[in-house]
């Protein structure tokens, strides 16, 4: 079986399915990617949709669609999506082993520049 270009530890597969029934929205799932901007130069896309886009990379893990974007895609091979919830921190918390550095406040990252030279297969 290929690895998964990005994957769900199970807190995180629980706490999305709650929040889609919470939120009435069964049957979406989650939009996930990069985009430019905050202060290391790449911040993460987290956000629920009824469907893919197109040039979308798209998986089914555990009963959670999960709609990868296609732009900077390569910056995304073997991030694990997690959820904490600790006395000092709740919500969704993103490793990924590509970033060189991330900001203070953990809201933007960046990435050595030899990464962007391996574009991923959809």
């Amino acid at each position: 079986m290929a690895q998964l270009l990005v994957s769900l530890t199970p807190a995180a597969i629980e706490n999305l399915k709650r929040m889609l029934v919470d939120n009435d929205m069964q049957g979406h799932g989650l939009r996930f990617g990069v985009q430019g901007g905050g202060c290391s130069g790449y911040s993460y896309i987290m956000d629920f949709e009824e469907s893919a886009r197109e040039g979308d990379a798209t998986y089914q893990i555990d009963g959670v669609p999960l709609f990868v974007a296609a732009l900077k895609r390569e910056f995304l091979q073997g991030v694990v999506i997690d959820f904490v919830d600790e006395l000092m921190e709740t919500g969704f918390k993103i490793h990924n082993p590509n970033v060189e550095r991330s900001c203070g406040c953990g809201d933007s990252f960046d990435i050595p520049e030899g990464v962007a030279a391996d574009p991923v297969e959809a």
